[in-house]
């Protein structure tokens, strides 16, 4: 019994030092310099679309947010968690106002979207930024470390790992020599296509073990074509194809790109794996939820069962 209530008293106290070291100031190195974080924030405010996935991801309901890119307002795999969250515009033109308004104790932004306002922003609250909205795992953690939540964004990395793992297995295990497999993300706009190298889809595909052809192999996001002698530019064994299917326009182009001799050549298309993803999942939404859906539906194109 002695030992029992010793080790409840020795916890107690461990348990009390966690709490006040969560209560330290942290000092955070980030794309737009250094901020300084007195307390774990209550009143969060995240300006890409990565950084509040990341912070549902957390347990933090933000109490601002922008506009998403398409289904609009929010994304659908995040509007049970936001409701009542504040929208500030758009991730390229947030409301200054209205931030201020909202009196947060943390803003979460991107240099790539917000480095000419960031001044004004620091004005507003302590505020942090990443290079760029599509690193998931890098906001992750620029979220957590900003949150005091790194206990926690560590065990949505583990998680993520050992899912990430179960697949590669299983993919092996189903398709034998053939993996792993050549894969090219592909996007259709209205006037021209794109092939996607280190996006977030391209990314995350490649933590899942599918490898990029040599071409692709490149330290950017990915590649504007806008003529079609470029098509032989996207050949790989798998093509993930993405774009806005209610948008005619988008159509004609898609059509016309893909009735091309140069198209039919491809040898995706000659074996007849090109296959239509989510254009939220896979681009759009850009944070740990999101890459989570991404592999939930590329376990049910592959007919993976997970639970196996």
């Amino acid at each position: 019994m002695k030992r029992l209530i010793k080790c409840v008293l020795m916890c107690g106290v461990l348990l009390s030092s966690m709490a006040m070291a969560q209560e330290k100031a942290v000092t955070i190195e980030h794309a737009m310099g250094v901020t300084e974080i007195e307390k774990a924030p209550v009143r969060i405010v995240t300006l890409y679309q990565g950084a509040t996935d990341a912070a549902i991801a957390l347990g933090i309901k933000p109490v601002g947010i922008v506009e998403s890119w398409v289904e609009k307002p929010i994304y659908k795999y995040l509007r049970k968690d936001l409701e009542g969250a504040v929208l500030l515009g758009s991730e390229n033109q947030p409301n200054l106002e209205e931030i201020a308004k909202l009196k947060p104790d943390l803003i979460i932004a991107s240099k790539m979207r917000h480095a000419k306002i960031y001044q004004h922003l620091s004005l507003i609250a302590p505020t942090v930024a990443h290079e760029n909205v599509y690193k998931y795992k890098e906001t992750l953690d620029l979220v957590a470390k900003a949150t005091f939540k790194q206990q926690e964004s560590q065990q949505i990395l583990d998680q993520w790992t050992k899912r990430t793992e179960a697949f590669q297995q299983k993919m092996k295990a189903k398709l034998g020599s053939d993996w792993p497999q050549q894969a090219t993300l592909v996007n259709f706009r209205p006037d021209h296509a794109r092939i996607y190298y280190t996006s977030f889809g391209g990314l995350v595909l490649q933590e899942l073990g599918f490898t990029r052809p040599e071409k692709h192999q490149q330290d950017t996001w990915g590649v504007k074509l806008t003529s079609k002698e470029s098509i032989p530019d996207m050949n790989a064994k798998t093509f993930f194809v993405f774009m806005d299917e209610a948008n005619p326009i988008v159509q004609e182009n898609y059509q016309s790109w893909t009735s091309h001799p140069l198209w039919k050549a491809l040898d995706a298309v000659k074996t007849e794996q090109v296959y239509f993803v989510d254009s939220v999942a896979w681009n759009m939404a850009g944070g740990i939820l999101a890459a989570n859906l991404m592999l939930d539906q590329l376990n049910q194109h592959y007919q993976l069962n997970e639970q196996q």
